[in-house]
């Protein structure tokens, strides 16, 4: 069955096949390990899929965020869209370590507890150098970051310059990554982990919170912690952090030239730069093969948004989400991979439709009713 095209459709088209890219990644480790040597030597089928996210995101956070034309909106819309699944699949992963079925997340009991729990509901984990109660949650430290940037360019005006931000951070990221090369925020820096940590929840507070001159302080602050995090915290190195970052903008970058507010050759090289300077960031041959397929099928779902795409490929990415924080814990509760992937997809459309769904419906509630304060919206981003 095909779905008619709709804004949204090839995104969500692009969404499920990156998922199930992810998931088939970590099971063929698991449960195919002398097969999937084969396959992982040629291509790095789990960076394709997160790099295709990440193109995802850098197109539709700032439109999101634009359509809103409110922080606080924003804020609230993110947190209703991934804090109520992410907390359930921490429970989860919980009692699974309890009942002996998951093993202990590596170095969690070397922590603070609170400074785990800190790191992991902010999402910053990874940038933070803390133990991950779910190990794919790396990317959603990354996808923070972005969000954070993208609200202290919409508050000062100046979230139309995407393409000359990706070409800049793609730039910066070769020298930066050779002088940096690891995090400089070490893995026992707590206190260091813990201000950090304390200081984005502080601007996001100032962001949602405050008014006028104080927002945008709060949203401006947020924005410069979150590239700090990124040269200073990637633990895969700074390289390839500042290149998701880039990746994410150039995503950006399409969006902005397909709205005609910046030039078609401008999202070209913008794309191009992120794509150069990031091919050579990980010294691994089926690196490079994933960046460019990632970024290809990107192009191709985007050349195609107009078509329809069938109803079972846009279903996919809708519980995505439910997918690619699911998948680790049921890796280990399943025997055998037919077993797992007959699971893996009824039971991301159980979570969907009974945390996933009803949350967002109470985002939008909650949306909703705060709109009556003009003073609540701040103004857009110049056209």
């Amino acid at each position: 069955m095909l779905l008619a095209p709709a804004r949204l459709a090839w995104l969500d088209a692009l969404r499920g096949p990156a998922a199930l890219a992810v998931t088939m990644h970590h099971a063929g480790w698991t449960f195919i390990p002398g097969i999937w040597a084969e396959v992982d030597r040629r291509i790095d089928l789990g960076t394709w899929g997160v790099f295709v996210f990440f193109l995802v995101s850098g197109y539709i956070i700032p439109a999101s965020l634009e359509r809103r034309g409110d922080l606080r909106a924003f804020w609230t819309g993110r947190a209703f869209r991934l804090l109520p699944l992410l907390l359930t699949a921490f429970c989860l992963a919980f009692l699974l370590v309890a009942a002996g079925v998951l093993p202990a997340p590596p170095g969690l009991g070397e922590r603070p507890p609170l400074l785990v729990a800190l790191g992991n509901l902010t999402m910053l984990q990874e940038l933070l150098n803390l133990p991950a109660v779910i190990s794919v949650t790396w990317t959603l430290s990354y996808e923070m970051a972005f969000y954070l940037l993208c609200v202290a360019l919409f508050a000062v005006r100046q979230a139309h310059r995407s393409a000359g931000i990706a070409i800049v951070l793609a730039l910066l990221a070769v020298p930066i990554g050779l002088l940096l090369p690891r995090a400089a925020i070490g893995g026992g820096a707590d206190l260091a982990a813990a201000l950090l940590g304390l200081a984005v929840v502080a601007a996001v507070a100032l962001t949602v919170l405050g008014r006028g001159t104080a927002r945008t302080a709060g949203a401006l602050a947020g924005g410069l912690l979150a590239l700090a995090l990124v040269i200073l915290g990637s633990r895969g190195g700074t390289w390839q952090g500042v290149i998701i970052l880039a990746t994410m903008f150039a995503g950006t970058a399409v969006y902005r030239a397909e709205q005609g507010t910046i030039s078609r050759p401008a999202a070209t090289v913008a794309v191009a730069a992120a794509l150069g300077c990031g091919l050579p960031a990980k010294a691994d041959p089926a690196w490079a093969p994933a960046i460019v397929l990632a970024f290809g099928a990107f192009a191709l779902a985007y050349a195609l948004r107009r078509r329809r795409f069938p109803r079972w490929l846009a279903g996919l990415g809708v519980i995505s989400f439910s997918l690619y924080l699911l998948h680790p814990l049921l890796l280990y509760a399943s025997p055998n991979l037919p077993v797992y992937l007959l699971v893996l997809i009824p039971l991301s459309l159980l979570t969907y439709r009974v945390i996933e769904l009803p949350a967002q419906r109470l985002g939008r509630r909650l949306i909703a009713s705060g709109r009556g304060d003009p003073a609540e919206a701040s103004p857009p981003p110049p056209r």
